[in-house]
């Protein structure tokens, strides 16, 4: 074990480039970012739950990133290093090609394909095919980086569709049994449990869904000396006694995609981005702070998204294995049945934390982009009236979404524990197993 952990930490520090990559051929990363970010609006809008929109991010990212690396010889391609990823098609011989422009219809396109609102996104693709007219293309250029990015496009989607996505739907549904130990819905919408089936999905880089399986959830007990009824007053305790400050965490960290609120009668739902949509921003400041250009951008926007994919299946495979009770249902019926968490209880099991698993996974990917003492101001979640937070680091960050969640009422200290440790070894497992540069 010893010797694994030793070669996973030289292939880290053997890679991080620290800053941005000098002589980039394509340096105005900005139609990347946006295109990305217009993704992210229509998923909020359409409220495309955390797992989904990870894999959302994942085929729109890894598309631009294929349709790009033609561009510069000291990147290399994803293909038969991403789980059943087959080379891509090439850019015409002898025609002249934009690979910003290839790259950002590729992504486009293939979002398209994925979202709901596909008009939305179709409006987007043509506003963003007027603004490179503007900077001067070419009509010939234009439309050679188009049909090349349509390609690239269309070659991830064939991929994207064996990834048993589609399969996942038909199976049976999570079960609501009568045993207290398992995962019940909560107030105040009692929704059905999301993709009770998402460990079926294929992985893009580790082995299998349960290959980082984290220790065992603490066994149920109700009697008040048992572990579990302890790890349940602590939640209890700490929401009675919440500082401001641990409130802002809550807040800031929330990532609810459709919070329910209730007014009397009137209930609406408050759309935010998830999780996996929170740290796809955040790898956008860190790539704007650092003024990457197109690839590296790309590069670090596949990176953090099939990191993301991945933790989600992870989670979710032992979310759905243990099928843990949520605190607030518990505390109802054994501790204080008025007491309700700061944050709404997600629809889904408790154990492990995805916050947690995600936020770790991704800071590992980030710390060998960028560093791991990137100072950096968060500004997020300003769109959703909240202020931005100043982090030291990546993984502070990802400690702060952790702890996040018990501050919330919505996790057990262990699962943020055993969620953090989870990701941690996916994200270093990848960190040392992807390679973008020759």
């Amino acid at each position: 074990m010893k010797s694994i952990t030793l070669i996973i930490i030289m292939s880290l520090f053997a890679y991080m480039p620290g800053k941005a990559a000098t002589g980039d051929v394509l340096r105005d990363a900005e139609p990347v970012h946006r295109a990305l970010k217009a993704v992210t609006d229509i998923m909020v809008h359409d409220i495309y739950s955390p797992p989904v929109a990870s894999r959302i991010y994942a085929y729109v990212s890894v598309a631009g990133y294929e349709a790009a690396v033609p561009a510069d010889q000291r990147y290399l391609s994803l293909a038969g290093q991403l789980h059943s990823l087959q080379p891509a098609p090439s850019p015409a011989l002898g025609k002249p090609c934009d690979f910003t422009v290839a790259a950002v219809e590729a992504m486009l396109v293939t979002a398209k394909a994925l979202v709901i609102s596909e008009d939305s996104i179709e409006r987007f693709r043509l506003q963003s095919i007027q603004e490179f007219r503007k900077r001067g293309i070419t009509e010939d250029q234009l439309q050679q980086s188009l049909v090349y990015g349509d390609a690239v496009a269309a070659h991830i989607l064939a991929w994207a569709a064996k990834d048993y996505y589609r399969e996942s739907k038909s199976l049976p549904q999570y079960t609501v049994t009568e045993d207290d130990a398992s995962w019940k819905p909560t107030p105040p919408a009692y929704m059905k449990a999301i993709e009770p089936n998402w460990n079926k999905l294929r992985t893009m880089v580790v082995d299998s869904a349960p290959a980082f399986k984290p220790a065992p959830a603490v066994t149920y007990a109700a009697d008040t000396g048992s572990v579990f009824y302890k790890n349940a007053v602590a939640v209890y305790k700490a929401g009675l006694q919440l500082t401001a400050e641990q409130i802002d965490i809550a807040k800031f960290w929330d990532c609810n995609p459709f919070n329910l609120n209730v007014r009397g009668h009137v209930m609406f739902a408050t759309k935010k981005i998830s999780p996996g949509g929170h740290w796809i921003n955040i790898t956008r400041i860190a790539c704007e702070k650092m003024q990457a250009g197109v690839l590296q951008t790309l590069e670090a926007y596949a990176w953090v998204a099939v990191t993301i994919n991945d933790a989600f299946i992870s989670c979710w495979d032992e979310k759905y294995r243990s099928r843990v009770v949520r605190p607030e249902t518990f505390i109802n019926r054994f501790i204080d049945e008025a007491w309700t968490p700061l944050l709404q209880t997600p629809p889904f099991p408790e154990y492990t934390s995805g916050h947690s698993v995600v936020s770790m996974a991704a800071a590992t990917i980030l710390n060998k982009l960028f560093g791991q003492s990137f100072e950096f101001l968060d500004a997020s979640e300003m769109e959703f009236g909240l202020p931005a937070r100043n982090f030291s680091s990546f993984e502070a960050a990802a400690r702060e979404a952790a702890i996040s969640r018990f501050y919330g009422g919505i996790h057990y200290m262990p699962s943020i524990e055993n969620g953090v440790k989870e990701g941690a070894m996916l994200g270093l497992f990848i960190a040392a197993k992807l390679i973008t540069r020759k």
